[in-house]
């Protein structure tokens, strides 16, 4: 039996990818997840069922053919309809006789006491239901308007379960003043680097200029550092680093903004520029070293003026989470209550945007579903 709060479900598979769901992706990065639990028991979580074998169920099983966008190493459905891959998974679990109940809004979990892992499940309208095992899928507090609005963790919580704080992940960076409002809707590939995180996080891709702030691949994998920890961040701007941009300018002929033009949208180029003092029709021979040093800066260690985050509303996913080591890492079954089974966003762990995170759900939940369909183990 499948209870499902909203009066369709799969609202974040319908609203991933703009629309055409990022099922799968072309391979596997467990080091780029991030947790507060062990990342050796992510990473068998996350490998109980490999990218392959998630690729052919929904292929084969789901009959969702999926297409590689090679550019993005990205897995969509050859349709480029999320709508699909939603509604063959529901029709497969119709299939195999899953009785679905939209618009059923839970109230509680209760074990029933006797240590044999029944569970009564409490409803806000309608009878209780009596169950032998409880697979809770409730995701995080991401989107909201999907239905997620943190009821299985405060649940989990309830029931003693260990929960790491939890923060908005995967979200856009916002700026107040929003001094590069000016520059809205530019997007080009960039290197951002998080200098004081340690091991010295990195992320690299597509970067967008917004009304608000920044957005864009490489900022929402890079953004829980600046939730959590304030962290300052450092993008570089191009390919190019330090010593490659002190060649080009040292050596160059013409005005000073032509070699920033070839690398850089105009607008962008013109407004470093302007935070370096040099007029872009400088020529090139006029350029003093500490005008040219203060430019190779901006260019390659430019300091993000970010001051804030969309928060949930717009996060992609949440951070935190229930422990893993609170889990059986083979079942996904709660080490605190038998007949309990625990998968995707409430669980301590989160990966990159590319369908990192459909990856973690689809082996999580097949995990769970197996563990439940078998029962207690203890």
């Amino acid at each position: 039996m499948l209870l499902e709060r909203t009066e369709d479900g799969g609202r974040k598979i319908l609203v991933s990818g703009g629309g055409r769901c990022n099922v799968l992706p072309a391979a596997a990065a467990p080091e780029r997840f991030v947790t507060d639990s062990s990342p050796n028991t992510l990473r068998k979580i996350l490998f109980s069922w490999p990218l392959a074998e998630q690729r052919r169920f929904f292929e084969e099983e789901v009959g969702v053919p999926l297409a590689l966008e090679a550019e993005s190493g990205k897995l969509f459905p050859v349709s480029n309809r999320s709508r699909d891959v939603r509604d063959k998974l529901l029709a497969l679990a119709t299939r195999h006789g899953v009785e679905r109940r939209f618009g059923a809004l839970v109230a509680g979990l209760e074990p029933d006491g006797d240590g044999q892992g029944g569970w009564t499940v409490h409803l806000e309208d309608g009878p209780a239901i009596a169950a032998r095992a409880v697979v809770v899928a409730t995701g995080g507090l991401s989107l909201p308007k999907t239905g997620s609005d943190g009821l299985g963790l405060d649940l989990m919580r309830q029931l003693g379960h260990t929960v790491h704080d939890t923060y908005p992940a995967l979200t856009p960076l916002t700026a107040e003043p929003a001094r590069h409002a000016p520059l809205a809707g530019i997007s080009l590939n960039v290197t951002i680097r998080a200098p004081g995180s340690g091991k010295g996080f990195t992320a690299s891709g597509g970067f967008l200029f917004t009304h608000h702030g920044y957005s864009g691949p490489a900022v929402l994998d890079i953004s829980h550092l600046a939730v959590r920890f304030r962290q300052p961040l450092l993008v570089q701007w191009t390919d190019l680093d330090a010593a490659a941009w002190d060649e080009k300018l040292r050596t160059g002929s013409g005005v000073i903004v032509t070699p920033l033009r070839r690398l850089l949208p105009d607008r962008l180029a013109e407004a470093l520029l302007n935070e370096a003092v040099i007029h872009p029709g400088r020529p090139h021979h006029q350029l003093r070293r500490e005008e040219r040093l203060r430019l190779i800066e901006l260019l390659t260690r430019y300091p993000l003026p970010w001051t804030g985050d969309e928060g949930y509303a717009k996060a992609e996913v949440t951070g935190g989470g229930v422990a893993l080591s609170e889990i059986d890492p083979r079942t996904l079954e709660s080490r605190r209550h038998r007949g309990l089974f625990l998968c995707g966003e409430i669980l301590d762990a989160f990966g990159p945007i590319g369908g990192h995170n459909f990856s973690w759900a689809w082996a999580t939940g097949r995990a769970a579903g197996l563990g439940a369909s078998q029962g207690p183990k203890r």
